[in-house]
């Protein structure tokens, strides 16, 4: 699809609309999504044909001591990002000390149960083997589902 032929004139004037605070179809917001909708293009028209309008756009509005609406969008996100890494960081730390801890609980009790059952296994041993309970028998899983039914066919 070929530009309109007064497409780079459309643009022109709605970079000064939304300069001058005075937006006819769009939200006025310092954006190009907003400056796209203004001029009546589709947004790719400024980040593809038109680059350098879009980069003049915002060459202007960082003249004028502003921030674009996206930049200042994009740095509030990235103040809450490096907010959740420094919370999942330590929450890493918190968990490798879990795993650190939990690793010495299953060392000792893998050495204290070889102790026990190198004592229960010795004849005049103080420790002795407690009964088990009995288990029900287990239903087969082949019982619960039913009987077999071919594919395709329902209930």
């Amino acid at each position: 699809m070929s530009p309109a032929p007064d497409e780079r004139d459309r643009i022109r004037a709605a970079i000064g609309r939304i300069l001058q605070g005075t937006p006819l179809r769009s939200n006025g917001a310092w954006t190009i999504v907003a400056l796209a909708e203004e001029a009546g293009v589709p947004r790719n028209a400024l980040t593809q044909r038109h680059p350098d309008l879009k980069n003049d756009f915002y060459a202007q509005v960082r003249a004028r001591g502003k921030t674009p609406d996206s930049e200042i969008r994009l740095r509030k996100q990235i103040v809450k990002l490096k907010e959740l890494r420094v919370k999942d960081a330590k929450e890493l730390s918190q968990l490798q000390t879990d795993i650190d801890h939990l690793v010495r609980a299953v060392n000792q009790l893998t050495v204290e149960n070889r102790q026990l059952r190198g004592a229960l296994s010795q004849p005049s041993s103080p420790v002795r083997a407690l009964p088990t309970q009995p288990r029900p028998n287990r239903i087969p899983w082949t019982a619960l589902r039913g009987p077999a039914r071919p594919w395709g066919t329902s209930l």
